[in-house]
């Protein structure tokens, strides 16, 4: 039916029917305090805007951030950013997107016509909400209500609903066969770990790598150094409970720095002779980005900063560390181009090019995302 309308009306069927949606959201009325489950109001897309049926959604440390402060967000907000949808509706002007179309929406959208966009190496897109926290569409305004509320979106895409509405520039299509609950990782924590280690460091066959934090973004560094080919991967957590996990992907070496009197980048240098050639902080605290900073090669080792910083916290290191030759970087969705790569990445992973399972410990309905929480807050 829908086909038989769009060839006889010219615009699209979906700007036939757009109204306000009523659903289920998990609002954060203020910090530190749990998630209420409320009915919210979802505004119909505007213009270049895709309003989209969340199937599935994955919880991210970067979320709990916003609840504890030290990602600082407006409140009350809907978070999440990690999952996988369907198109509902799209507003007018949007072609590369129609209703029914599988979709993931993007953190870190790909306008194509900004600096980072044009060159090939950088991937931050200028229109991304990440560095401003503003909480809102790109023309200012919100499309979610509750209880007569405006609510703040999170960094573009705001998940944890029934419905969400995101910028065309901040949604990739995907492979219609691709199953939601598991691709749903690809819009964070898989692609933010793999990629830190294939595409912004660049990780060498024979290579040694050090991995620090061993969540779902940290696991996926493991995957991606094993990908490239890294000779030795060692994982470092606190939690050695996460260590049979690290050694099925990949880690050749695990370490638990409470294992340990001296400190855990001396460890790792006497592990390794001289140090490693790359390293990953994926846990967002000063004190192992320093760390991972200083167990690298003295003269050509490569440290990547994966993990979100904390807000406004600073930090202080020996400048020597960067003087004898180390290289120290960042990476924002693991130096991924969004809408080109995603898509890419799904058909990777239907070829079974990487595994997903491993990464999902536990599948919860909605209502229960406040023990999803727990379980993050604990390991587990």
């Amino acid at each position: 039916l829908r086909g038989d309308l769009e060839m006889q009306v010219p615009f699209p069927f979906s700007l036939l029917c757009l109204q306000v949606i009523k659903c289920k959201a998990a609002v954060m009325w203020e910090a530190n305090k749990p998630f209420s489950i409320e009915e919210v109001e979802v505004a119909p897309p505007k213009a270049h805007e895709v309003r989209i049926k969340v199937v599935a959604t994955g919880i991210c440390r970067s979320d709990d951030h916003v609840i504890t402060g030290g990602l600082v967000m407006p409140f009350p907000i809907i978070l999440g950013h990690e999952a996988a949808g369907i198109v509902e509706s799209v507003g007018q002007g949007v072609t590369s997107i129609k209703p029914g179309d599988k979709v993931i929406p993007l953190f870190v959208p790909q306008c194509g016509e900004c600096s980072s966009c044009l060159s090939t190496k950088g991937n931050l897109c200028s229109k991304n909400d990440i560095g401003s926290g503003a909480g809102l569409m790109p023309d200012g305004t919100t499309r979610f209500t509750c209880k007569g509320k405006a609510i703040h979106h999170f960094i573009g895409t705001s998940t944890f609903t029934e419905y969400t509405v995101v910028h065309e520039s901040a949604v990739a299509k995907i492979d219609s066969a691709a199953p939601l609950e598991k691709v749903c990782l690809i819009g964070c924590g898989f692609s933010t770990g793999y990629g830190a280690a294939v595409q912004t460091a660049k990780v060498e066959p024979g290579s040694t790598c050090a991995i620090f934090g061993l969540g779902g973004v940290g696991l996926s560094v493991v995957m991606g150094c094993k990908a490239a080919g890294a000779a030795r991967i060692i994982a470092i957590d606190i939690n050695s409970d996460k260590f049979a996990k690290a050694r099925e992907l990949g880690a050749t070496d695990c370490v638990n720095p409470k294992d340990f009197k001296k400190p855990i980048h001396e460890v790792l240098i006497e592990m390794t002779g001289c140090g490693v050639d790359y390293s990953f902080e994926v846990i967002g605290r000063t004190e192992t980005m320093a760390a991972a900073l200083a167990c690298c090669q003295y003269n050509y080792g490569v440290s990547v900063i994966v993990g979100v910083p904390p807000a406004t916290q600073k930090i202080t290191f020996d400048p020597m560390l960067l003087f004898t030759g180390r290289t120290w970087k960042g990476s924002v969705f693991g130096g991924w181009k969004s809408k080109d790569s995603v898509p890419k990445l799904v058909a990777d992973y239907m070829k079974k090019k990487f595994v997903l399972d491993p990464l999902i410990t536990h599948t919860l309905p909605f209502t229960k995302i406040n023990e999803g929480f727990d379980l993050l807050r604990t390991g587990k």
